[in-house]
């Protein structure tokens, strides 16, 4: 077992992991901006981010960041996807995401590392990526 995991591509998914976490961080700066600078979508955003419409709102930013990590990792190198790799890719994003939440240049709430975002980054990555299923035997 130890044998797959040092023959995971973890450079590949590292930096799909980070290109990712840019295109994320800078959609969910963008969109804070712009909710500060036009007071019209202000009543919108904080009925997205309510309390209950708020977490379904977290959940579905994750699935898309999730997916978006597998359609990267896809432009990258699409060889390398089997279904360990797209565990270790949900790992890899969530270690990027942790250190880029510890430097403070998360937009608080949008995106991070809690438990129901975690859950969304592996539902997204394993809804795109559900082609790459095929490869399950081997584990």
């Amino acid at each position: 077992m130890l044998e797959r995991l040092k023959r995971l591509p973890w450079l590949v998914l590292f930096q799909v992991a980070i290109v990712t976490a840019i295109i994320s961080i800078a959609l969910a700066w963008t969109i804070g901006l712009s909710a500060a600078a036009l007071p019209a979508l202000q009543p919108l955003f904080r009925l997205l981010l309510s309390p209950v419409l708020g977490m379904i709102t977290e959940f579905a930013i994750a699935v898309g960041v999730g997916a978006l990590a597998v359609f990267i990792f896809e432009r990258l190198n699409r060889p390398l996807i089997t279904t360990g790799s797209l565990w270790a890719l949900v790992l890899c994003l969530a270690i990027v995401l942790l250190i880029a939440g510890f430097t403070g240049i998360l937009p608080v709430g949008l995106i991070g590392v809690s438990y129901p975002q975690v859950v969304g980054m592996v539902v997204g990555v394993f809804w795109k990526g559900q082609p790459y299923w095929k490869s399950y035997r081997r584990w």
